[in-house]
């Protein structure tokens, strides 16, 4: 799954500039520009993308070893001003 995300970020960054509707300036959508219309359904887009990511591609077993570290640290310097 995470590759599949990473392709997905990839492949929004490619679509990030809309240079093919620069020029278009008639409104389309509730009165915005398709470049702006664009860019509000890139950034809907994107949110989902990073929601994914969050969810089905987060390092846990990092964050375990992070926490764990922490605690770790914690431990000790609560042993060395004991003593």
């Amino acid at each position: 799954m995470s590759k599949l995300i990473i392709a997905a970020a990839i492949l929004l960054a490619l679509f990030h500039q809309d240079f093919w509707w620069w020029n278009d300036v008639e409104p389309i959508i509730l009165g915005m520009p398709i470049g702006l219309a664009y860019h509000v359904l890139f950034s809907l887009l994107a949110g989902g993308l990073w929601l994914l990511a969050i969810r089905y591609a987060w390092p846990h077993k990092l964050e375990e070893w992070a926490e764990g570290q922490t605690q770790h640290n914690v431990d000790e310097n609560q042993k060395t001003t004991e003593q």
